[in-house]
Parts: structure tokens; sequence; C-alpha cells
């Protein structure tokens, strides 16, 4: 009778849990929302330290931590466009406390290489940080000063004009060009755009799009010259004068970013607080200098805006690059 009183006892526990089990998860879950961050953030950054990501992400994290209290640690996990640190963040748990830095990869990558995660379905965005625009230089002993004049020396000369891309982004940025210019133009791989920008300045290629902080010295120097932005109008900043590409081919416009995203499946209120927090770092004077003499322009909004920019860009690029036949080496 003991014992049959012991089982009974043992499986009136075992329903209790059970019907109690959702509701004290659902009450753990909400008390670690409630007290998040509570230990140390990673936030990886899929490229070395150093580059623009890198300055970035240690300008904003420092001053995140200020704001919850815990540090926010920059992982750098550089490697295959990008791929190595999207991966690691896509696999990480979606508690809040692994983030990523993003950009141009997170839409591109998946339509480039074979992934073993899907960065669109794997990981969910938090907030954008910034855009980036770009600028249309050419070699100054390129005869071609405008964009027409470009097109139409391509035109002319079949496979003879050549523009520069140091990376997949860049190729996918020629390849428009020369897409909706309709126009032999040769897009000439890089390992980085430093070494492309050598050889613009060389004479050995003829265009070469670039960032507008890292073009404006040598445009200053008299290197390379400046004859169109990428932006979707003019507008102000060094290169605000120019005329824009859209101008002579409508629908042209190139305004990449960089963001924050986490993995897909953390929880929406730390998505939010995290959304709220960065943008209350963007909004500071000394952040918004920094960024703004980097060339960059501070872009916060909502997690579901940019989301749907990822969306569309994702659309956009994979149209290019498929019609381009475009390669990941």
């Amino acid at each position: 009778m003991k014992h049959l009183m012991t089982r009974l006892s043992a499986t009136a526990l075992t329903l209790l849990a059970a019907l109690c089990g959702p509701s004290l998860h659902a009450q753990n879950a909400s008390a670690s929302t409630e007290t998040f961050p509570s230990k140390p953030i990673r936030w990886i950054v899929p490229f070395p330290p150093g580059g623009a990501t890198d300055v970035v992400a240690r300008l904003v994290g420092q001053r995140l931590s200020e704001r919850v209290k815990q540090p926010v640690i920059v992982d750098n996990r550089a490697g295959a466009f990008g791929n190595i640190g999207m991966e690691a963040a896509a696999r990480a748990a979606p508690d809040g406390y692994t983030i990523l830095f993003g950009f141009s990869g997170v839409v591109i990558n998946p339509v480039l290489y074979k992934l073993n995660f899907d960065p669109l379905t794997d990981l969910t965005a938090v907030t954008q940080l910034t855009t980036l625009t770009y600028v249309l230089l050419t070699n100054v002993n390129f005869p071609p000063r405008t964009v027409p004049e470009v097109l139409a020396a391509a035109k002319a000369r079949p496979g003879t004009v050549t523009c520069g891309c140091g990376n997949l982004f860049f190729q996918v940025v020629c390849e428009l060009l020369k897409i909706q210019g309709q126009v032999d133009i040769s897009a000439v791989p890089y390992k980085g755009q430093a070494p492309a920008m050598n050889d613009l300045v060389g004479g050995r290629i003829s265009l070469l799009f670039d960032n507008t902080n890292t073009a404006l010295p040598q445009m200053k120097a008299g290197r390379v010259r400046a004859i169109a932005t990428t932006n979707p109008k003019r507008g102000a900043g060094p290169f605000g004068h120019l005329p824009t590409v859209g101008e002579t081919l409508p629908g042209f416009e190139l305004v990449s970013w960089f963001g924050v995203l986490a993995p897909s499946g953390t929880p929406r209120e730390i998505i939010t607080r995290l959304n709220r927090e960065i943008g209350a770092v963007l909004d500071e004077d000394e952040v918004r200098k920094h960024l703004t003499d980097g060339g960059l322009e501070v872009a916060h909004g909502s997690p579901e805006a940019f989301a749907e920019i990822m969306r569309r860009d994702h659309e956009r690029y994979s149209k290019i690059i498929r019609e381009a036949g475009i390669k990941a080496e």
C-alpha cells in the first residue's frame, strides 16, 4: 500500500509539472528579458580589426556598453566575405547576448555561395546603423569626363573600358553599370579596394566605384577624377555637386548600409531594447560627427524598416548577379 501511494504521488507530481511547465517557462523567459542584459554582449564583426566595420562597431559598442551597464565585446570573425562571422551569429543562442554587424553580404551572399545557413531566415533585423554612398572615379588620363561619355566610349570600343572591383559587392556595381548602360564594360576583380585604387591611379583600369570617404583624398590630390555619385539625388557633402549616375541611367542607385542583426528567435522584447539603446547611441552628437567624418550617414529605424530594406536589396542584387553570371571564387 505504501509503495502504491508513492507511485501515485510521483504520478501526481509529473502531471502537475506538465500542467505548470509552460507557465513556469514563460515566467522564466519574461524574467530573463526584464533583466537583459545581465552579462556581456558579444558583437560579431565579420571582418578583420581596423576596417570601417570594426571602427564603427567599437565606437557604437563602447557607448552601448555605457548605456546597458554591461561590456559589449567586439569579436572579429573574418573570412569568406563575411560568411564565417555570419554563420557564427546565426548559430548562436537567440538570447540577445550575440549580435552581428550586418553589411551587404547578408543579402548578396545567399546568391553567391552555397551556405550551410540562410542569413535571410537565420538572422533577424535589430536596426540599421548607417548608410554608405559611393562615387564613380576615372583615371585622370581617361578622356571621358561624364557618365554619357563613358558609355559612349564603351559602345565605340567594346571591352576596352575596364571597371575595377575590390570585392564581390563592387563587381555587382560594375555589372549594374554594364547592364543598365547596355555596353560592354569589363569588370576586373582585385583582392581589395586598395590595389584597385592603385591601378586606377596608375592608369591600368578606367573606372572604379569607391566609398566617398576613401575616394576624397585621392581626388583632392589630383590622382583620380570623380564624375558622378550613386546617390538617389544630388545632395550635400564633398561630392554633392556631382551629377548622379541615375540622371543618365534612371533607376541606377546604390546606397549600402551597416546594421545590427541577431539570431532568429531572439525575444521581441530584447530586439526592442537593443534597438532603443542603439538608437540613443546614434543620437549622440559625438557619435554622429565621428560617423559623418568617416563618410557615413546615421540611419536608425525600426527593425521592420531595416528588414524591408534587406528584402528589397536581396531581390535587386539577386537579379543583377544572375543576369551577369557573377560567381564567387
